[in-house]
């Protein structure tokens, strides 16, 4: 969605509080975009329901994941004026889309803290990704990712939202490494997968000790 298509959006000051109502709602099928890479960046985002996936192009047809986010996230924010990373909805998705340049009908210095907010969020988020990919083995990068999955969904059964095609593009593996790896964990009695989307952790403990945090 362009800045172009939000231009009767904001029409009144709002309070930092509500300042996302100051946007509008969308809704997303999933495989649908949200926005491009190379698309102009006027726009920021917060995912109501859902979840969604931002990756790059690179030059030579090779696909890097960015990021997954999940209801309350924001994303969207750029350093420059194009979107680096497209967005794409994995599953059924709400999202608002505010702005950027609606600044003078927001209150005084309540776009500034979203602004602020987002980024030392989306630092962290980059952060534990680096993090990630820095784990000693692609078993380590693997069970550290159900575990951060775990811990983000919390129940029993833990909903996979990606395809394990995305998994591989994130960690910087093999789709075969990444089967390969589910398979031994599950082997090993330490998850259970009902399907290719949903499992549970059967042994925390001892996975954990896997992938130390």
């Amino acid at each position: 969605m362009t800045a172009a298509q939000l231009n009767d959006t904001v029409s009144h000051p709002v309070s930092g509080g509500d300042l996302w109502a100051a946007g509008v709602r969308l809704i997303f099928r999933p495989g649908e975009e949200v926005y491009a890479q190379g698309e102009d960046a006027d726009l920021i985002y917060r995912v109501v329901k859902g979840t969604v996936r931002t990756s790059h192009l690179l030059s030579d047809g090779r696909r890097q994941i960015g990021d997954f986010y999940y209801a309350g996230d924001v994303l969207g924010l750029e350093a420059g004026s194009n979107h680096r990373f497209s967005a794409e909805a994995l599953e059924d998705c709400e999202i608002i889309a505010l702005r950027l340049s609606g600044s003078a009908a927001y209150s005084p210095g309540s776009l500034e803290r979203l602004i602020w907010q987002a980024t030392a969020s989306e630092l962290q988020r980059t952060q534990s990704h680096m993090l990630l990919l820095g784990q000693g083995t692609a078993c380590e990068k693997v069970v550290r990712f159900l575990l951060d999955m775990a811990e983000r969904f919390r129940g029993e059964i833990v909903a996979l939202p990606m395809s394990r095609q995305d998994m591989a593009d994130y960690l910087g593996l093999t789709i075969e490494t990444i089967s390969r790896m589910l398979g031994r964990l599950q082997a090993e009695g330490l998850v259970e997968f009902l399907n290719t989307r949903r499992y549970r952790i059967r042994r925390l403990a001892a996975l954990s000790d896997m992938a130390p945090a």
